[in-house]
């Protein structure tokens, strides 16, 4: 009996310190099942099976995902050269800053990297490439990575717009699932009026 007892306790504090099993709160997560399962679909989680709808999910294409809408959205004043979902990669082409010198073009490209699908500060990676050409010579162009502000003010940007979609997106699927749920209860009545 005590070896059972030992395997409980060894088997309970490697799932503890894995994180398999979280410990929670009663205000966290409600105590009655049918109050459980109302809030996980209403935050999008869990599938249900009754007429075959996923109610979440992961997705494995760009328009489900937050970050790559608003980074086309944010950088659409200028023309892509590659924008590879699959990759996670976004490339501008070469368009015009502003140069104070008067005998020279300059002109910058944005990359932005996609290091993860999470909206958060190290999810993307935003590099600014310039190039500066005299205008008297032909070729003779530098290119070079700066860095500035510009670069953290577009990933701000990204990411500011990448929150609104995702409660947008949230509030669509809450009220899509709350409207769902009435038209199932709706349906349940109608049958038990209509025996």
């Amino acid at each position: 009996m005590k070896k059972w007892t030992l395997l409980l306790v060894v088997i309970g504090v490697i799932l503890n310190s894995c994180g398999i099993y979280k410990r929670s709160d009663v205000k966290d997560n409600p105590v009655n099942v049918n109050e459980r399962v109302r809030k996980n679909i209403e935050e999008g989680r869990g599938i249900r099976f009754g007429k075959g709808k996923n109610a979440g999910g992961t997705f494995d294409f760009a328009s489900s995902n937050e970050l790559w809408r608003a980074s086309i959205d944010i950088l659409d004043f200028v023309p892509f050269t590659n924008a590879s979902y699959s990759g996670g990669i976004i490339i501008t082409d070469w368009f015009s800053g502003n140069s104070k010198v008067e005998d020279e073009k300059r002109q910058l490209k944005i990359t932005v990297r996609f290091l993860t699908n999470e909206i958060r500060s190290d999810a993307l990676g935003v590099t600014i490439y310039e190039k500066v050409c005299k205008l008297n010579s032909v070729n003779d162009c530098n290119t070079k990575k700066i860095s500035s502000n510009l670069e953290n003010e577009i990933k701000l940007a990204i990411l500011k717009k990448a929150a609104i979609l995702e409660k947008e997106d949230l509030k669509k699927t809450i009220k899509r699932n709350r409207k769902d749920k009435r038209l199932e209860k709706d349906a349940a009545r109608d049958t038990l009026f209509d025996k």
